[in-house]
């Protein structure tokens, strides 16, 4: 989820380690008034968006692209000749900036459901929002991806 939401390697892994100091550190404070999962992704999701908040204060210059382009599991390259995999990479490079450029909001609720195959209900929930508004924010998240993205292909990853 961290990488999903961060796409940095460094932060993520950071994001991770300070996510589970979190649970450690406040596991008295849970009630068991929702699932235990619902409860991770909420820290989980607070700790993110801290980090997206301190890149921001931070105002980098320029777009920071991902190493490793394999963060949205499109399947096994390796049987790809180099040409189609040289194009499966500038697709998946497309996709992510076009993913960075959604408001914040929707690009959290875009990614659990995308990435972590969270549903609405659990997106809710995580990010203390009513499902209508999670509803809303995932379909303006699709409509401003197919605006973007003018490829078939990746139309068909939305």
């Amino acid at each position: 989820m961290c990488w999903h939401l961060l796409h940095n390697q460094e932060e993520a892994e950071d994001a991770t380690q300070d996510v589970f100091i979190a649970i450690y550190q406040s596991k008295h404070l849970f009630k068991g008034e929702s699932q235990l999962s619902t409860w991770i992704h909420r820290i989980t999701l607070n700790k993110c968006l801290e980090y997206m908040r301190r890149a921001k204060r931070k105002k980098r210059f320029g777009i920071k692209v991902p190493i490793d382009d394999s963060f949205l599991g499109r399947g096994d390259e390796s049987q790809l000749n180099p040409e189609q995999e040289l194009m499966e990479r500038e697709r998946s490079k497309a996709f992510y900036l076009a993913v960075q450029q959604l408001s914040e909001n929707q690009r959290v609720a875009y990614s659990l459901h995308h990435f972590e195959d969270l549903s609405y209900k659990e997106i809710s929930e995580s990010m203390n929002l009513s499902l209508s508004a999670i509803e809303s924010l995932i379909f303006r998240a699709k409509q401003h991806l197919l605006k973007q993205l003018k490829d078939p292909i990746l139309q068909n990853w939305i």
